[in-house]
């Protein structure tokens, strides 16, 4: 499996935007999803867990998902013995987790994803009854959001047709928010929350 972010990795978490993005969407988590101690939640697309790390505050456990080692590798040495994320590198939809839980949260991998069925179809296994999913992505837009598009399959994405899709697939109480707007030199990227219900 490509790493496609093993050069990526020793800096990611230098960058500013990406680091206030994370905590700017954990915060929009907590406002839609009652949080609590006895949730254990995923984290898909983990990276160095900087959205993990913020929701792991507020539940019993979080479980980090990238197809990433050298990100990993990144978040492991930021464990400590009051917080620490569990991690699995694979590629869920190839292989799928056998671990059920109570919720699931996702910043900017959405766009990465190919297949975006097959992973709606084997993300709702992975959620119990009643569990929520809460994902993080860019609004539609021209393809200049990313400098290099290597593992880009959406650019970005129309709320309707992603709804669409996601209740196809059995979730309910489909909602989008928009809830930052990234700012580039030359322009604007909407994110947009959307949450659900299984």
């Amino acid at each position: 499996m490509k790493d496609h972010f093993q050069n990526k990795a020793n800096s990611w978490d230098e960058g500013k935007t990406r680091v206030e993005g994370a905590k700017n969407i954990a915060q929009a988590i907590c406002s839609k999803i009652a949080l609590h101690k006895e949730m254990e939640i995923m984290d898909f697309g983990t990276g160095t867990g900087l959205l993990g790390f913020e929701i792991a505050q507020f539940t019993k456990k979080v479980y980090g998902v990238d197809t990433s080692e050298s990100m990993l590798l990144k978040l492991k040495a930021k464990n400590t013995p009051e917080l620490a994320i569990e991690t699995y590198c694979q590629d869920i939809v190839l292989h799928p987790l056998e671990q059920t839980f109570d919720g699931m949260v996702s910043s900017m991998t959405l766009h990465h994803i190919e297949n975006l069925e097959l992973f709606f179809q084997t993300l709702y296994k992975n959620i119990k009854k009643d569990g929520f999913i809460a994902i993080a992505d860019l609004e539609l837009e021209d393809g200049t959001f990313h400098s290099d598009n290597t593992g880009v399959f959406h650019f970005g994405f129309d709320v309707e047709e992603l709804s669409k899709i996601v209740l196809a697939c059995g979730f309910k109480d489909v909602e989008f928010e928009n809830i930052n707007t990234i700012k580039k030199p030359d322009k604007e990227f909407g994110i947009f929350l959307l949450t659900a219900r299984k």
